[in-house]
């Protein structure tokens, strides 16, 4: 993708299709993998597997906003079906093949006990998260633990309603600052909401941690940053080098401060909101300056290749690990990163190459 900003942010020429790169993302999703991956290793101790998933969150709703931008900015409306159709045929293949072969692997095998058809509806619906935060994970194929697709329901639901927002927020021709205020606003709702919810003594960690209505924001602070000050469709803040060096200092700080600070209200409640504000900040900078000596590794080939595959790396990572530690009945956590590592990346290339690239393909003829 091109795009040529003039002098005024809200000129905007993009030439374009409906998919293009942007600087760092790749980089960011591979970080966001690996840090999920080393802590489900056994690492979670020191690795924050939990903010891999926020940063997940994060450069999911500033992506699908770009998107839902350039394409509104190009045409003056949002198809929504070939939105959905795009959404569809990137998310569920991989999906759905990976959760019928757990439970059809666990029914035939006798693996994991007899799963739940309820547990397979819930999980097929997209209601993962709502389901582990009632039921636990009953009836869950434990050897392929599909209980991570919790975050993907979360995704499901946000695409489902948040471009209708958008359209929304574009019938009432509302500037960029109005649009900043009124999301700005939604994620404060949900911070109170999720005082509320530790008030009312709803302190298991499952019910903050996973719910959709109380991790909404995390997403929506990616959308925020598409929306208000998009370093790759606005014209740049106009800061110079000592304050975007400042920017980045104070939002590394936040986010290594939500890390360390161990108050357990903290930790289900404002430390999410922290960490969304922090991330604009990363994001901003580390797709305006990919060059700078912070984020130029981030753009390395091998991170590239590692966030092109993060998608089904999240779908398996988690099943292998479990499989090589029980399988092999191995206790060492450097041990099971050394063999879980290579296996998970051969499964997500596979399963890149003969269902992910086939369906970006269809979805490119389908929507283009």
């Amino acid at each position: 993708m091109t795009s040529h900003v003039s002098g005024r942010p809200s000129e905007i020429s993009v030439t374009s299709k409906s998919i293009f790169h942007i600087p760092s993302l790749d980089g960011l999703r591979a970080v966001s993998f690996l840090l999920v991956f080393f802590a489900h290793c056994g690492w979670e101790r020191f690795i924050p597997g939990g903010l891999g998933v926020t940063v997940f969150f994060n450069i999911s709703g500033y992506l699908i906003t770009t998107l839902l931008r350039v394409e509104y900015d190009r045409s003056g409306k949002i198809n929504l079906k070939n939105f959905w159709i795009r959404r569809s045929l990137r998310i569920l293949p991989p999906f759905y093949f990976l959760l019928f072969v757990a439970y059809g692997s666990s029914l035939v095998l006798g693996v994991s006990g007899w799963p739940e058809l309820k547990a397979f509806f819930a999980q097929a619906l997209h209601a993962t998260n709502y389901y582990i935060i009632y039921n636990r994970y009953a009836g869950f194929p434990e050897h392929f633990a599909t209980g991570i697709y919790w975050s993907l329901a979360v995704e499901e639901h946000f695409y489902i309603v948040f471009p209708f927002l958008f359209l929304l927020l574009k019938k009432y021709n509302l500037n960029r600052n109005t649009q900043f205020a009124l999301l700005s606003t939604v994620c404060a709702l949900v911070l109170v909401w999720r005082f509320f919810l530790l008030q009312e003594g709803h302190l298991l960690m499952d019910r903050i941690y996973m719910g959709t209505d109380t991790r909404l924001d995390s997403i929506l602070f990616g959308c925020i940053l598409a929306l208000w000050r998009n370093p790759i469709l606005d014209a740049p803040m106009g800061m110079d080098k000592k304050y975007s060096h400042m920017v980045f200092f104070l939002a590394l700080t936040g986010i290594l401060f939500t890390l360390v600070f161990r108050g357990e209200i903290f930790r289900e409640s404002i430390r999410y909101t922290i960490q969304g504000i922090s991330l604009m900040g990363i994001v901003y900078l580390a797709v305006l300056y990919p060059q700078w000596v912070v984020f130029r590794w981030l753009n390395s080939r091998y991170l590239e290749f590692l966030g092109r595959l993060s998608y089904s790396l999240y779908l398996v990572h988690f099943a292998v690990i479990f499989w090589v530690a029980d399988a092999l009945h191995i206790e060492s956590v450097s041990l099971r990163v050394i063999i879980s590592f290579p296996i998970s990346l051969l499964i997500s290339w596979l399963i890149y190459i003969y269902i992910e690239k086939p369906c970006s393909s269809l979805r490119r003829r389908l929507t283009d």
